[in-house]
């Protein structure tokens, strides 16, 4: 499988609903991160779908090295 771009060395922050799917980006090339926007194409990846379990602030990996998709777990600060 391809590696992954870094989309940002840094997590994003993103206000969930409760019970909402989001496609979270595992290539690094969506123009819209930390979410798919299908830039995948032909390519060995594809999203990651994440069901919030409450309304409130996340932050998502944005270097595409998380071990814990799609939260970020500080995988960046070893970039």
């Amino acid at each position: 499988m391809s590696e992954p771009v870094v989309a940002q060395d840094s997590p994003i922050e993103v206000e969930v609903q409760d019970g909402k799917k989001y496609f979270w980006c595992t290539c690094g090339m969506s123009a819209k991160q930390p979410f798919c926007d299908g830039s995948h194409k032909d390519s060995d990846f594809t999203p990651l779908e994440y069901t919030a379990e409450k309304d409130g602030k996340v932050w998502l990996c944005a270097c595409k090295q998380t071990k814990g998709q799609p939260f970020c777990d500080g995988s960046h600060k070893n970039l």
